[in-house]
């Protein structure tokens, strides 16, 4: 460190404060540092800077499951937003959803040394006997804002109010629903709220189908949609069933938008490629992984643990999978 000092003309507490990516450094002198660091082969002592600081810059993930869209697209957002702040992320994704797999995983990433641990869509945390270890920082994304320990997530019941509105809107009777697997989170919140839009809009409010976030299962109800007269408006909780549903209208000889109206949830790159492009909405999943992180370095450098439910503002993305009801 006194050799990177003496190259870079700073003092050591400059090359620290460098090294830790902390903020009060002027940029050129952050430069200069960070070119005298790699002149020199300089690496920080993680260990030796853990003893100083009693952090070690790296965060635990324990993701339930990496099939589903959401779930994926925010462990990479999460693992990009921590890069960025400094840490480094040990993940460990587990599909049994048990008490003895959470605390398994638990002991697997504090054995790691983090600092603290981020959970993606933890519905094992509904069972009442389940208590995570203690003295570890946590912050959850997708999750029971009921719980003590602070949540991101996607303001999923904003999303499927404006989606279901939107079709409303169009001239549309109702709106039937393609829900997500009844143990999610997510699926919950889009469920509930497009009942509650449509109890809000006087509309008539039809049975649920379940899918399991496939485009497979978005088939199956898709037909079975197909089957039924009067259906005009489906809303898929994720874009992969509203792919599958699209599929099964066309089969069925129903077009789109101009005999069925299909909207979805997530925005997938491919959503705007579809034919026709598919009305959606679209989650900011890097907004989402930006506070989860801030919240986690909140807890971290104040070594206390704060209850707070923050939600990120989804944008109803209209395409031309949507369009007013056919002419009676």
């Amino acid at each position: 460190m006194a050799d990177v000092a003496a190259l870079a003309g700073v003092s050591s507490q400059t090359v620290s404060r460098v090294a830790n990516n902390r903020s009060n450094v002027e940029e050129e002198t952050r430069r200069r540092v960070l070119s005298a660091m790699r002149m020199l082969g300089y690496r920080p002592n993680t260990a030796a800077r853990a003893l100083v600081t009693g952090h070690f810059r790296a965060l635990g993930l324990i993701s339930f499951g990496l099939s589903s869209f959401g779930n994926a697209r925010t462990v990479d957002a999460v693992t990009r937003a921590a890069q960025r702040a400094g840490y480094t992320v040990n993940m460990i994704a587990i599909e049994s959803q048990t008490e003895r797999a959470v605390h398994e995983a638990f002991d697997r990433l504090t054995m790691q040394a983090v600092d603290g641990i981020v959970l993606v869509e933890a519905q094992i945390l509904d069972t009442p006997a389940l208590r995570l270890p203690a003295g570890v920082p946590v912050v959850m994304a997708d999750g029971d804002a009921s719980h003590r320990h602070p949540m991101v997530d996607t303001d999923q019941a904003r999303g499927a109010r404006l989606v279901t509105r939107h079709l409303l809107d169009l001239g549309h009777e109702t709106v039937w629903h393609v829900a997500g697997p009844e143990d999610s989170y997510a699926a919950r919140r889009r469920t509930e709220s497009w009942h509650a839009t449509l109890k809000e809009a006087g509309a008539s409010v039809p049975g649920v189908l379940f899918g399991d976030w496939s485009a497979a299962s978005g088939y199956e109800a898709g037909r079975a949609l197909a089957r039924r007269p009067g259906v005009t408006a489906v809303f898929a909780a994720n874009d992969q069933m509203a792919l599958g549903v699209m599929r099964a209208m066309a089969e069925a000889g129903c077009r789109i938008p101009q005999d069925v109206s299909v909207a979805g949830f997530d925005d997938l790159d491919e959503s705007a490629y579809l034919t026709p492009p598919l009305t959606t909405v679209r989650q900011n999943f890097d907004v989402v992984a930006e506070r989860i992180v801030s919240l986690m370095i909140d807890q971290i450098e104040s070594r206390g643990e704060r209850s707070a439910a923050a939600y990120v503002v989804p944008e109803l993305i209209v395409r031309q999978s949507t369009a007013a009801p056919p002419p009676r």
